[in-house]
């Protein structure tokens, strides 16, 4: 079983109808709640699967991760600083606000040993894979 996104839409794309009506309406009207979904990469090898978000400009206190019913819940929020005297912006690019991304995960991942690091911008999380059970029994015949 391979991992794999829960949204398995683009993100930038509402699920259901009723939720582009809700952005539609929440965009044009400025009262949405600023949300951003950041990248994910998603590798594998043979002893573990990893995942990296790219999320800049963050503090590890910022983040929250959460195991639930076999699903991986990667949450934080990034915050704009403060406005300073003075300083105009002229164009905001960067994302800010709360974020959220879900991920099934395989049923060979080792749950109780899965490790955390943020450095450089990217939130790093490595999945060890638990070893394989020989799925392979000999039947007596009676």
């Amino acid at each position: 079983m391979k991992l794999a996104r829960y949204n398995q839409l683009e993100p930038q794309y509402p699920a259901t109808f009723s939720s582009m009506l809700d952005r539609f309406f929440n965009d044009s009207i400025g009262q949405s709640v600023k949300k951003f979904t950041p990248a994910v990469d998603i590798a594998e090898d043979d002893e573990k699967y990893e995942i990296q978000v790219s999320v800049p400009g963050m503090k590890k206190s910022d983040f929250k991760l959460e195991m639930e019913d076999g699903r991986l819940i990667i949450s934080g929020e990034r915050k704009m600083e403060e406005k300073k005297e003075g300083k105009n912006y002229h164009s905001v690019e960067t994302h800010y606000g709360s974020f959220s991304r879900s991920f099934y995960l395989p049923e060979d991942v080792d749950g109780a040993n899965i490790s955390a690091k943020y450095e450089d911008g990217l939130l790093k999380l490595m999945l060890p894979k638990t070893e394989k059970k020989a799925n392979k029994t000999t039947i007596e015949v009676k």
